[in-house]
Parts: structure tokens; C-alpha cells; sequence
């Protein structure tokens, strides 16, 4: 069933439904040619996950103001179709919260790939008359994103939230349709938490929803959970606040109900040192009960780039640019409600940016 039609059979079970059915994204286009300014020496296109773009924005703004002689647009059109773009030669940067895989870096050799920022997913939801914060264990949450649990009143939702009043209402799901980031962080915990999960649904930027609707980007998502009750769906923390939705509680190892936090999300980070010692693509998810403090659903994000860049000046910003943001940046990032990365992490960052060098017989632009 398309968007359109499951809206409107929502309509018919009482539920508000919204208009956004003929959405048009936004076009690829090679982003040499957006210089505006005559002080501009060197454009950078850059393009991808929208976990990050809130954080971006203060980066770009905050580097620019500092370097007026370089651009650096980014457009958040989602991890997948960011590496896409990468690979097409229509940007020069990508930010993915899904890391590539060895199998996927053979297709692209001539890359680096660092992570930059880390964070908590959410689930949002729309419950009217429920006063305190929605609570959910692992095990619940991917009962009611596979279409599972399908009242707000079904036992393992009662068992969350004792004496809570929840409505008599069925759940409405809603998942990004594009290819996303976000969506491999959840199903990623989902996956680690849920048997089931892992065997028939799996993780990755797409998956195959069982059920829910579908909508492109987290801006679209959010907005259609705060219009419309009985909804739950899952976005990054500061988009939440931005949209002054509530968010849940979800249980960790040590059986806490944790609020999403850069505090929670750092913590569960601090969780994986060893782990991310060996591979900074390891996952962050459902870290051990000993973090009794740490948010269970947290991603990292990565920034893809050339490793030899044929234009040396180009290269040389994008260098420049990503230092910013390992370093100066995690104080802005923590500020929007992200988790600030161990420095043990910004130190390897920096050895790995040391690969990526313009060619020698490069002529600056």
C-alpha cells in the first residue's frame, strides 16, 4: 500500500492525516559551481546522513567564519544516496552513520572514512494523555516496529509503564523510506536485542519494514508523528528537540530506563573503547550491564573523502575542514545534544587523516 492510500485509511480510523503525498527531493548536482562570493577560492561539495546535518550546520558556519576563502555546502539527502553521489564524482565529501563495509571499500579505494560524531537514535511517539515518559524495553520496541504489538494497551507496553494511561489506540509505525543512517542504528540494536529481528529483518541503511509508513528524511517523519496520534517513530535526538516531541526511555543491559542524552549516548560509547580500539566501525549499540548510566540506541557518524586528491587546494580544506570537526567541533556537537568522541578516537582520527594527501605534482588552484 503506498503512502497516500495508508493515509488515508488512517483518516477513516479517526486519525488526522497530512498532506506531503507528491514530496519531490532534491536534486544531484555537481557542486563546483555554487561559489556566491568573490572571496571564495574553494568550493567543497559534501552531501548525506541527516543524523548530522544539525551539527554540520554549526560546522560549516563556524569554519567558514574562520576560513572565508573556503565553501562548504552539505546537503542531508541520507547515508545511502550521499555515498552515491560520493561515488559518482557529484560531491567531494560524504557523511554516512553506516560505515562501509571491507566488501564495500574494494569498490572504493581511493577513500577514507573517519568518524566525526556520535549520538542517540530516539523513538518519538504521539500518545495523548500520557503524562510521563514513554518507557520501552528492547524487546518491545522491536515487537512494535515489526508490527508485533499493535495496541497501546498490549501487556508489554503495561509491563513498561506500570499505572501509565494509555490510550485504547492502535500504534501507527512510522520508518524512513529512504536509505538511512539512521534506520541501520536502530535496526542494528534491534537486531543485537531481538533473535527475531536479526534473523528475519536484519540491519543496513534499508530494511524490509513489516510494517508502517514510510517517509523521506527525518524532518518528514517527525512531522508526521506530531501530527498525527497514536504514531511512534525514530529520528535523531536533536531533531526531536527541535520538534518538541517526547522521547522514550529505552531499558539497557543493566535493566535502567534510560533518557536519551549526550551523557547517556558518551557513556555507552565509553562502553565499546576496546572494540573501537580495534575498529572504529564497531557498533555502539546495547552496550554491557555494567554501564549501568549509558543510552542503549547510539551511531556514529563517518565522513567519507578521497584519499588523494587531485586538486591539492581542495584537498588540502577538506583535510582542514574534518580536523576542525574532530577537534573544535565536539564542543559544538555536544552542545546540540551529541555525544562529544573520546579523545582516544580524535587521536586515531588524525593518524587516519594523515593518509589522505593531495597528489605531489598537484597545481593549487
Amino acid at each position: 500500500m503506498n503512502r497516500c492510500k495508508m493515509i488515508s485509511a488512517l483518516a477513516i480510523f479517526g486519525f488526522a492525516a497530512v498532506a506531503g503525498c507528491n514530496y519531490q527531493g532534491e536534486d544531484a548536482t555537481k557542486e563546483k559551481d555554487f561559489t556566491a562570493s568573490s572571496t571564495v577560492k574553494t568550493a567543497i561539495g559534501a552531501s548525506g546522513s541527516t543524523f548530522v546535518s544539525p551539527v554540520m550546520a554549526k560546522w560549516v558556519a563556524a569554519y567558514q567564519a574562520a576560513h572565508p576563502s573556503v565553501q562548504v555546502n552539505y546537503r542531508p539527502i541520507g547515508s545511502g544516496a550521499g555515498i552515491n553521489e560520493l561515488k559518482q564524482g557529484t560531491t567531494e565529501m560524504a557523511a554516512t552513520d553506516a560505515p562501509l563495509t571491507d566488501e564495500q571499500l574494494k569498490d572504493m579505494p581511493n577513500v577514507v572514512q573517519v568518524p566525526v560524531a556520535a549520538g542517540p537514535v530516539v523513538a518519538v511517539y504521539n500518545v495523548p494523555g500520557l503524562k510521563a515518559p514513554l518507557r520501552l524495553s528492547g524487546s518491545t520496541l522491536a515487537g512494535i516496529f515489526m508490527g508485533k504489538i499493535i495496541s497501546w494497551q498490549d501487556p508489554a507496553i503495561e509491563h513498561d509503564n506500570p499505572g501509565a494511561a494509555l490510550p485504547h489506540a492502535a500504534i501507527i509505525v512510522v520508518h524512513r523510506s529512504d536509505g538511512s543512517g539512521t534506520t541501520n542504528i536502530l535496526a542494528t540494536y534491534l537486531a543485537k536485542v531481538s533473535p527475531e529481528w536479526s534473523q528475519k529483518l536484519g540491519h543496513g541503511i534499508s530494511i524490509p519494514w513489516p510494517v508502517g509508513i514510510g517517509e523521506k528524511g527525518s524532518s518528514d517523519l517527525l512531522e508526521f508523528v506530531a501530527q498525527n496520534a497514536g504514531t511512534i517513530g525514530y529520528a535523531e535526538l536533536n531533531y526531536a528537540m527541535q520538534k518538541k516531541l517526547p522521547v522514550a526511555a529505552i531499558q539497557n543491559r543493566a535493566g535502567t530506563y534510560v533518557t536519551p542524552s549526550s551523557a547517556s549516548a558518551s557513556a555507552a560509547i565509553a562502553a565499546f573503547d576496546d572494540e573501537l580500539a580495534k575498529d572504529m566501525r564497531a557498533p555502539v549499540v546495547d552496550p554491557p550491564a555494567s554501564a549501568k548510566d549509558a543510552y542503549p540506541i547510539v551511531g556514529i557518524t563517518f565522513l567519507v573523502f578521497a584519499k588523494n586528491s587531485s586538486d591539492s587546494t581542495e584537498g588540502q580544506a577538506i583535510r582542514d575542514f574534518v580536523q576542525f570537526a574532530i577537534h573544535d567541533g565536539q564542543d559544538l556537537a555536544e552542545s546540540l545534544d551529541y555525544a562529544k568522541l573520546p579523545k582516544a578516537i580524535q587521536d586515531r582520527v588524525v593518524a587516519a587523516i594523515s593518509s589522505a594527501t593531495p597528489a605531489p605534482s598537484a597545481k593549487a588552484s
